[in-house]
């Protein structure tokens, strides 16, 4: 690939720097900073800005399609359809269901991974359920929840081929400690999420290795003065990582706000928990075997329970600017720097850096995503 140079207004370091250039070689950035004499850009973004490619730890599907399909057809639509929204990478999403047919979704996604990406790049999969407490199974199809146990954890391991990255479980399941643990020595983060844990619970499941909130506030024992729960134990414990569902109906926007406040834009990680409506017209839609209603952009269950969301992450990010009152550099950060730190991915992904993969975005003055690049290669 040929050496390309950019020249605009960049968020580097954590900061906007004015007439900076980004320049790639073989899908890396090999020079970030003030224009060098010699420099000659190929492209200059003379408004708006560039910043670092979002990455969506927490995303179902869109367009049509879902993870749960299992197929490489239904992957490939959501990684093209991501790349629209400005997501240069992403955990594809499991929902509770059947321990077969997780199995063969987790091996189609080791498949899909192994190929040139379409769009944005599958960076790994986040099991989210079947562990779970059906107090608080939200739209997950209880049909299939079942106990953490360490035989099925070893065999959702094996089949992820090195691509598990991340599972979301109540931690307060008798047999939970044992399978954290073992998560935990694969290399594969524990979040407590769909869960009625105390906040003694999920302090001692970190003790095991879990370390990360599943959509901060939403299916969990909420925060009360006597008993802090999942939501106070959050809050509390800055070695958690949090996911925020940030469409202002999930969570109300003075709770973001208090999100932000506490976590920092280093430990909140903005995430879509986008399904298969996102991007549709208003109609019925499947989620893991149950029927959602989506009205006016809301998914939700024929009870009212909310089914996912028809959030996309530039959409997450304007809204922690406009309603969750961040700065858009720390918004940014929280859907780019962050989810890669919690993927360890920080030294690849995430930033302006020399040395990092060449994924990045162009928002103009309204923060909409304008242009795509990943590995340097444009996209829209």
């Amino acid at each position: 690939m040929k050496k390309r140079i950019w020249q605009g207004r960049a968020l580097i370091e954590g900061k906007f720097r004015e007439d900076q250039v980004l320049v790639c070689e073989d899908g890396q950035f090999t020079y970030v900073g003030p224009r060098r004499a010699g420099d000659q850009p190929d492209t200059v973004f003379e408004t708006g800005c560039l910043v670092p490619g979002y990455l969506d730890l927490h995303v179902h599907g869109l367009h049509g399609a879902d993870v749960m399909d299992g197929t490489m057809e239904a992957l490939e639509t959501i990684s093209r359809g991501l790349a629209t929204y400005g997501v240069t990478g992403f955990l594809a999403t499991t929902l509770t269901g059947d321990l077969e047919h997780l199995v063969g979704v987790l091996r189609t996604c080791a498949e899909f991974a192994g190929r040139q990406p379409v769009g944005a790049q599958l960076l790994g999969v986040h099991l989210e359920g079947p562990w779970i407490n059906l107090r608080y199974k939200g739209a997950q199809n209880e049909a299939h929840v079942i106990r953490p146990l360490l035989h099925d954890a070893k065999r959702l391991v094996e089949a992820g081929q090195g691509l598990l990255k991340l599972v979301t479980l109540a931690p307060e399941h008798p047999e939970a400690a044992e399978v954290i643990a073992y998560l935990s020595q694969q290399g594969v983060r524990v979040s407590v999420g769909h869960s009625d844990a105390t906040f003694d619970e999920v302090t001692g499941a970190m003790a095991h290795g879990l370390d990360h909130v599943t959509h901060c506030c939403n299916a969990m024992r909420g925060l009360h003065h006597r008993e802090p729960g999942v939501v106070g134990a959050a809050l509390y414990h800055d070695e958690l990582t949090a996911e925020l569902i940030a469409d202002g109906v999930h969570v109300h926007p003075a709770v973001m706000n208090i999100l932000y406040k506490v976590k920092g834009q280093e430990r909140l990680v903005l995430v879509s928990d986008g399904m298969r409506a996102v991007g549709m017209a208003d109609g019925e839609y499947d989620l893991g075997g149950q029927n959602v209603h989506m009205v006016g952009g809301e998914a939700r269950l024929a009870d009212g329970t909310l089914a996912g969301s028809t959030l996309t992450l530039d959409r997450a990010v304007r809204n922690m600017v406009e309603l969750g009152h961040a700065p858009l550099a720390e918004a940014v950060t929280m859907a780019s720097a962050t989810p890669a730190s919690v993927l360890g991915l920080q030294g690849r992904k995430g930033q302006l850096a020399v040395g990092q993969d060449a994924d990045f975005l162009w928002l103009d003055e309204d923060m909409q995503v304008g242009k795509v690049y990943i590995g340097g290669e444009s996209l829209s």
